[in-house]
């Protein structure tokens, strides 16, 4: 019979509710640590098993924690904006916010049967106006400031206005972003609200620019890069298409050189920081200008190899760069325009992964040489990205392989500019070394090392380039053209941006009829009947009244869904003011978070664009720390076992797996759940549960389908989820909590067989049988076994040391080990129990909770010191010898582990078995290896 696990589960997780007993208190006198799950996104289908594994290695460690004497902060929320919530209301007309509540229902409830401790009283929600007042706030803190380059840091526009009243352009010489342009201090004060804003507009940390966006029609919203996978939306697998819109963008490209070196401060995954840096994308190079013949522009290219200059034969633009349609001659103008919308119907992922294609149109203008003047041909191709760099290439085919396909593929000339190489079948692409430079004019006979200074000095001498350090990040699309997201706090006087006034916020989300766009294409709060902004009243009222005097216009974007989760662990520490995001007293107390636990898919999304908030709002002095992770772990993912039904090609025949040599079958995924251990489904079963087998038929002995297994990642899609109700249900939290920790090292990916959670659950069994015999109570005082001592203090080592290196399949193995020998002992002192009940609460902490009670203690058992390691156990008193007879081993004796040589023969030669065993005989030599053998020669 098995413990009670329902009874003693249900029991404590009522008074853990009760009494609150995770809840973290500040200050305190404690030393603290602050531990954080990426908050989830509620959805409709709740959690499966693969959900918990990062949430149950973040509770180890918080339980772990509080034993070691930390204020421990270990908070749960909800990242409740989102676009599946707004495509059911879409699909039904429910509100989302119904729906998101009824989802954050059902997590809860989830959350909670598995005994997680979390502190609910800090629990937050994105999308709870409380919440998003706040996401607004640095919004209009980052509208409100410009990155000061001289000072390396966020600082107020209101300083660069000043910069600007006081000394006109010539107060920020050299910035890129006034592009030429010139102005004084009069004019600055002459020119219209508009006309500033329009400079401003170059400067503020979030702007409003026409951009090309990744546009999902289907979902109709605008998507970020990461967002999009294989060309399709990420969110239903719909096309994306580029579109020219006007946008709102965070300025993120100014923090790149800081994002990319704190990485090195932070004790984060190196996978991830390398993907950080690849996306960041730090190149070192020059900037070269190319002059257009018969047109007064040129072309901008960065390229990281200005030495390659003289091999320049022709050169490519992205087919949305801005000047193609301006230079494109009227003979090339159909062919230029026809691959444009070719093009576009690609995301940029694509393009970039697709090195096979070669395509590419020439635009009929040609660019001059900024040294030799000669004329080079200008052509588009989609392997160029507009958003990279320049959008501009300069085409060195001798010594790029791109290019020189390219090159070959349309029969442009090609010039191999390197000594002693050959390039008549590939390009040359060795970067350094010894190759020195040929038909380079001034670079003749210099190699990469001496030639890049000189080519840049003499660039920079003609006034037609500059050294430059360029980075792959571009600036981030913050609109977003769906509702259910936070409301942009601007509204706009004759087309200018003007932000709410901090006191009038939250902006909250108006009511609307339908959640599509509205039949002009707007957002859907262009559906709202109620929005814009009254100056006078500081209110939201009826867009009827909207006069262009005193009420105006809202922003119809909403923002995306990771504005609210770039902020959250700071509102944790301080969720119910309401007068600061956090307060000052909150945040030096608990300062950053002290271990961050999520997935690795966040890399280049979340954990960047948080990253980019924490510099600004530190640069601003709103935080004390740059950085707010400290240690980051990326866990792995619990994989499913996919069930497979195969189905003989062109028939609705089905046979089974074991069968499948004689057949040629197409496989159907069947849910796993309709599966038993023997991986048979029942064709009765199959045929009830979708309409598509019940006119099948079957090759099915005994009415059962043997099915197919394949490994694959846990998804509702694919009928291989496993709820973990039903196994709380069956064998209890506890019991899911060590399995999935006993499964494999946190960080790796590793498959679910339910089949294997019984052998952890006979082990809590065992672990109660110490305690519990026949359901009686038998622990006592009596003194411990000197084995069970050892045995117990090792594994408290062991768990000890694994449980800091978050090596939790270890730890669980520990006390498997532990409890076989302690039942083996036939274990039931205090004296042991006792500590092991605290050693296994943050494994299974029902259970723990339970044996406690029991064991006399009133109260949790979650702030009880964690057992101190005693290495007196672990000294060996005794020593087991084998003692050989002329090279065979007779017999084993037992003797004190500190006698010396000459005790240890006295007391094997006064042993009765020695006497036997010599027989009276002569003994020749007695040999004795202290700690290991003897051996007696006779």
């Amino acid at each position: 019979m098995g413990y009670p696990f329902q009874e003693i589960e249900a029991k404590w997780q009522a008074y853990w509710q009760k009494e609150q007993t995770f809840k973290a208190v500040q200050p305190s006198d404690l030393p603290k640590y602050y531990i954080l799950d990426m908050f989830p996104y509620p959805s409709g289908a709740g959690l499966h098993v693969g959900h918990p594994l990062g949430y149950i290695a973040s509770d180890i460690f918080a339980r772990y924690k509080r034993h070691k004497g930390f204020n421990v902060l270990h908070p749960q929320g909800y990242d409740s904006f989102g676009l599946p919530a707004e495509q059911y209301a879409i699909q039904t007309g429910q509100h989302p916010a119904v729906t998101t509540e009824e989802n954050i229902q059902r997590y809860r409830e989830q959350l909670d049967r598995m005994g997680f401790s979390f502190d609910w009283s800090r629990e937050v929600r994105t999308s709870n106006p409380d919440y998003y007042r706040w996401t607004q706030w640095i919004f209009i803190q980052l509208f409100e400031s410009y990155y000061c380059t001289e000072q390396n840091k966020a600082r107020s526009i209101k300083e660069l206005i000043e910069i600007f009243e006081k000394a006109g352009s010539d107060g920020l010489q050299g910035r890129e972003e006034l592009d030429k342009q010139s102005f004084s201090a009069a004019d600055w004060k002459s020119f219209s609200a508009a006309e500033q804003e329009e400079i401003l507009q170059k400067f503020r940390l979030t702007y409003l620019a026409e951009t090309e966006v990744n546009w999902c029609p289907e979902l109709g919203t605008v998507l970020a890069n990461d967002e999009i996978i294989n060309g399709v939306s990420e969110r239903g697998g719909y096309p994306v298409t580029k579109k020219k819109m006007k946008q709102w963008i965070m300025r993120i490209s100014t923090y790149a050189e800081r994002l990319l070196s704190g990485l090195d401060g932070i004790d984060w995954p190196e996978p991830l920081k390398e993907m950080q840096r690849n996306w960041i994308g730090k190149s070192t190079g020059a900037t070269v200008f190319f002059p257009l013949e018969d047109h007064p522009e040129s072309i901008e290219v960065f390229t990281t190899r200005p030495d390659t200059i003289f091999g320049v034969t022709f050169m490519t633009l992205a087919p949305e760069h801005p000047l193609v349609n301006q230079i494109t001659t009227d003979a090339q103008r159909q062919a230029v325009t026809a691959y444009q919308e070719q093009t576009a119907q690609r995301s940029e992922r694509e393009r970039m992964a697709d090195t096979k294609t070669i395509s590419g149109v020439f635009t009929g203008a040609y660019a001059l040489h900024p040294f030799t003047q000669q004329q080079i041909p200008i052509w588009i191709g989609d392997y160029v990205l507009a958003d990279y760099g320049t959008g501009a290439v300069m085409a060195v085919p001798c010594g790029d392989q791109r290019d020189y396909d390219f090159a070959k593929h349309f029969e442009i000339p090609i010039v191999n500019i390197f000594e002693q190489t050959d390039i008549s079948e590939a390009a040359f692409t060795e970067k350094g070394g010894k190759v020195s430079l040929q038909e380079s004019d001034f670079l003749n006979g210099l190699t990469y090392t001496d030639a890049m200074p000189r080519v840049i000095e003499a660039l920079e001498e003609a006034g037609v380039g500059r050294g430059t350090i360029n980075y792959r990040l571009r600036d981030a699309v913050f609109s977003r053209q769906r509702y259910w997201g936070e409301p942009i706090p601007i509204y706009y006087v004759n087309g200018v941006p003007q932000t709410i006034a901090l006191e009038y916020l939250p902006l909250q989300l108006p009511e609307v009829d339908q959640y599509l766009p509205t039949p002009e294409g707007a957002p859907p709060l262009g559906n709202a009947t109620q929005w814009a902004w009254d100056t006078r009243s500081n209110e939201v009222v009826e867009t009827s009244l909207i006069d262009h005097q005193s009420v105006f216009p809202l922003e119809l974007n909403t923002m995306p869904g990771w504005a609210g989760s770039s902020w959250y662990f700071y509102r944790y520490m301080d969720p119910k003011n309401s007068e600061h995001f956090v307060s000052a007293e909150a945040a030096d107390y608990w300062q950053d978070v002290d271990l961050y636990l999520g997935g690795r898919e966040h890399a280049t999304g979340h954990l960047l664009y948080s990253r980019f908030w924490q510099k600004f709002l530190f640069d601003r002095k709103w935080l004390p720390v740059e950085e707010y992770a400290k240690k980051l772990i990326n866990q792995g993912m619990i994989l499913g076992s996919t069930a497979f039904v195969h189905r003989i090609e062109g028939t609705q025949h089905y046979v089974s797996a074991d069968a499948l040599a004689e057949h040629k079958t197409q496989p159907i995924r069947v849910d796993v759940s309709l599966v038993n251990a023997q991986d048979e489904i029942l064709v009765s079963d199959l045929q009830q549960w979708q309409p598509q087998f019940a006119e099948a038929t079957f090759e099915a002995p005994q009415g059962k389908l043997k099915v197919s297994r394949e490994v694959e990642k846990m998804s509702k899609s694919k009928y291989n989820v496993v709820n973990p109700d039903a196994i709380c249900d069956r064998y209890g939290a506890d019991t899911l909590r060590l399995y999935e920790m006993f499964l494999g090292p946190l960080e790796q990916a590793k498959p679910w067989n339910t089949a294997g959670i019984s052998g952890v659950h006979n082990f809590l069994n065992k672990v109660y049988r110490l305690y519990f015999k026949d359901d009686l109570w038998q622990v006592n005082t009596d003194q411990a076994d000197p084995k069970a001592l050892k045995s117990f203090h090792a594994t408290l080592k062991k768990v000890t040391e694994d449980i800091e290196q978050f090596s939790f399949n270890t730890c669980v193995s520990a006390l498997m080990i532990c409890v076989n020998d302690l039942s083996s002992l036939n274990c039931n002192q205090k004296e042991i129990l006792e500590p092991l009940a605290v050693l296994l609460s943050p494994f299974a902490p029902h259970l723990a909770e339970e044996l406690w009670s029991r064991l006399g203690h009133s109260g949790s058992i979650a702030r009880i010191p964690f057992p101190e390691f005693n290495p007196d156990y672990l000294v060996e008193t005794e020593k087991n010898y084998p003692v050989s007879f002329n090279g065979k081993m007779r017999f084993q004796l037992t003797l004190a582990a500190d006698l010396d040589k000459k005790a240890i023969e006295e007391a094997v030669l006064a042993n009765e078995q020695t006497l036997k065993y010599v027989d009276g005989k002569p003994i020749k030599k007695v040999i004795v290896v202290p700690g290991k053998i003897i051996n007696i020669v006779i």
